[in-house]
């Protein structure tokens, strides 16, 4: 049974602490030209140009028209972007436990574009870079992040609860660091106890702000977030957040596991802080109604299937205003489709969110000019916008479609797990792939069934491919540069795209790239369903490796920005 706690509950729980259509303006300022002449003193030894390597994020300002907000919401706005500040201080603790020491020795011994490089990536290795290359020192960046002893073994971590079966729920956990108790021996230490330091004052703005709030829903989820941030208990809070309405679209918490390379439990804590466009969500609204018919129209056996997760899911169109934590690193999120948790999914799905602001800067400075590069010029032309967002939006859409919830074999029969948890540290660039591709896969559909023009699917084909390498490009030890990367491995194979050397562009097959599409969409969903892991592995170890022609047009796209930096106001 679930328990809500009211807003007549926030004062003691305090105690424990002591309709408009927004518009967007998006002004490109300044950054360092990616081809740009620096010195000398700032290109390592082995050719690395951090001063390149910072000027592939194109500074971006994002002028959000807030006005028609009431005097509340601006000031319940105001209170979360403070407190997605204390969020960034845990993710950069997250990223690597001695990662706060590490910025002050760059700030007084390092560069200024080691220090700025080290903010933007929250650490001190290129994210772009596959072999995530160290700007500063010799020291590599944990696989584990700062979720584990750097020093601890997938070996050590498996025996330790081989050895204490008692202690597999906490170790597993994804709202717990790994840390070495006196003796040395592993312990698991939940997050609200490792980061309470600033939970708790994140945790007292966000009953600040739900005291502010003139909206019912916005107090329930801000009042549970706070208690979860003190319980590390997210249920209840989640579900609140599943029927949040109004103008502020806030998600703020831990979330994604990608950081965590080792297994892909431990989640990173991360804020978006938006405002909801009202006409531009109705107006999307609609394709939720579809997702148990995208469901049953998966090209898998119905065993396959997956109709326990709850089918409401809302989605809305939204413009940032500030983020937090694994939001600010890197590369940008163009949308998000949250809960993870697979309790919450069954009872009400989860919610789709777009970033319309974000995602109209990187079509604009990024996937337009790519698709020139990428393709012959008569289907270069015809990628737009439009089939950008409306990828972004069925990428999220289907990640609440197959498997989820699943039974495999144990030592002692049958088992009923999860897919993250069966496939560990594949999972996520694999959940991401099947994202994509099965986005595709129900656009096609959606045309068929007269909901999309069918007419511009060919538009619709060359902007989801031209958008691989757009993935691809953030490397491939991130989860979407590896669902990118298998996608396309698979073109090739199929001869859904051929290459045309004396362009270096592609040329796709329309027709052979619309089978693909659905016979990939299979592959994905029975590897997931099946949760065997090495199966996944070597489906992974095939179609992981770029050929030489996605390198070379990866090549080409070098003076074109690799992501965009977005400044937001501190206060609104």
């Amino acid at each position: 049974m679930t328990t809500f706690l009211r807003a007549a509950s926030m004062s003691a729980l305090a105690l424990t602490l002591a309709a408009c259509s927004p518009k967007t303006e998006i002004t490109a300022t300044n950054s360092a030209p990616i081809t740009s002449d620096v010195s000398e003193a700032i290109i390592s030894e082995n050719g690395y140009n951090i001063e390149r390597q910072y000027g592939k994020f194109a500074e971006v300002k994002m002028d959000v028209d807030t006005s028609f907000l009431t005097d509340s919401e601006r000031a319940v706005v105001n209170k979360l972007i403070e407190a997605s500040g204390y969020l960034s201080e845990i993710y950069l603790r997250q990223r690597g436990a001695n990662y706060p020491e590490l910025r002050e020795e760059i700030k007084a011994k390092g560069t200024a574009s080691q220090l700025k490089m080290f903010d933007l990536h929250f650490g001190p290795c290129d994210s772009l870079e596959d072999d995530n290359t160290v700007f500063y020192g010799d020291t590599p960046c944990p696989k584990g992040a700062g979720f584990y002893p750097a020093d601890m073994t997938t070996q050590e971590f498996e025996a330790h609860i081989a050895a204490n079966p008692a202690v597999k729920q906490a170790f597993t956990s994804g709202y717990t660091v790994i840390r070495r108790d006196a003796e040395g021996a592993l312990m698991a230490v939940p997050y609200h106890k490792a980061y309470s330091q600033w939970l708790l004052p994140a945790a007292k703005l966000m009953l600040e702000a739900a005291e502010i709030s003139e909206n019912e829903s916005m107090k329930n989820f801000l009042t549970l977030r706070a208690k979860a941030f003190l319980t590390d208990d997210y249920f209840a809070s989640e579900m609140a957040w599943m029927d949040l309405d109004g103008n502020i679209e806030v998600a703020i918490g831990p979330y994604e596991v990608y950081d965590d390379g080792i297994f892909g439990y431990k989640t990173a804590y991360e804020s978006f802080v938006t405002i909801k466009n009202p006409k531009e969500s109705a107006a999307l609204a609609k394709y939720k109604d579809y997702l148990k018919d995208m469901e049953k129209n998966l090209p898998v056996e119905e065993k396959y299937k997956n109709y326990k997760r709850g089918f409401e899911s809302p989605i809305a169109a939204t413009y940032q205003i500030h983020g937090g934590g694994d939001n600010e690193n890197g590369v940008q999120t163009i949308a998000f489709n949250l809960p993870n948790d697979e309790r919450v999914r069954e009872a009400k799905g989860a919610k789709k969110v777009i970033l319309n602001n974000v995602l109209g800067a990187k079509y604009d400075r990024i996937l337009g000019p790519i698709g020139e590069r990428v393709l012959v010029p008569e289907q270069a032309k015809l990628t737009a916008k439009k089939w950008m967002s409306n990828n972004t939006l069925f990428h999220e859409l289907s990640h609440s479609l197959g498997p989820g919830t699943i039974t495999v074999d144990g030592p002692e029969g049958p088992v009923e797990t999860t897919v993250n948890a069966q496939l560990k540290d594949l999972a996520s660039g694999l959940e991401e792939g099947k994202a994509d591709v099965m986005g595709a896969y129900n656009i096609l559909y959606m045309m068929d069934r007269g909901e999309l023009p069918i007419a511009d699917k060919n538009a619709f084909l060359a902007t989801y491919f031209s958008g691989k390498f757009r993935s691809m490009r953030f490397g491939t030890g991130a989860a979407h540069a590896k669902g990118a990367a298998f996608q396309y491995n698979y073109f090739r194979e199929t001869g859904a795209v051929k290459w045309l050397p004396e362009q270096e562009r592609f040329e796709i097959d329309f027709p052979k790239l619309e089978q693909a599409i659905s016979d990939l969409t299979g592959k994905i969903v029975m590897l997931q369903g099946d949760g065997n892991y090495e199966a996944a592995k070597a489906f992974l170890d095939k179609y992981l490796p770029l050929d030489a022609e996605a390198k070379t047009v990866l090549g080409n796209l070098d003076d074109i920005p690799y992501d965009i930096r977005p400044i937001y106001p501190d206060k609104i």
